[in-house]
């Protein structure tokens, strides 16, 4: 297939409702641009950096995010289903702090679920459990139990 190959420059256009089909639309640079209710299928999106994004809602299916990175991050209410993480590592995770749109001064906030998972080898380090429940079992109250 021979493509025409041609760099566009837009600004201040509005190019909504626009189709891309079998388009090379490597390299590019999307600056202060509203992408709300894009569709993306069958695309290799490799190397892709988003900064400063609002990705509340994506819906994001059958892709592959091995080697990943999310940094400073609001993933509250996230639903995450069918995968795999070995080798995957979540540090510095944290509930709002004040200041924080999301923060809850009560500290009232929905639980951290784990369900039907296979959790072999995982490994909790440094960190601070208090309600942590495993199966109803407070952990707490399992590792005072065993201390007496």
């Amino acid at each position: 297939m021979h493509l025409d190959a041609n760099k566009l420059q837009f600004e201040m256009k509005d190019i909504s409702g626009s189709s891309f089909k079998d388009v090379n639309a490597q390299g590019l640079n999307f600056n202060n641009v509203n992408l709300s209710n894009v569709k993306v299928n069958n695309a290799n999106m490799s190397g892709l950096t988003a900064n400063d994004v609002n990705a509340a809602g994506w819906r994001l299916t059958n892709i592959n995010l091995s080697e990943t990175g999310i940094q400073n991050a609001n993933m509250s209410h996230m639903s995450i289903e069918h995968i795999h993480l070995f080798g995957t590592e979540f540090s510095n995770v944290v509930l709002p702090a004040e200041g924080d749109e999301n923060y809850q001064p009560d500290g009232d906030y929905k639980p951290i679920i784990f369900k039907n998972c296979n959790l072999t080898n995982m490994e909790i380090v440094d960190c601070d459990i208090k309600g942590l429940k495993i199966n109803g079992i407070l952990i707490e109250e399992l590792f005072k139990k065993m201390e007496e």
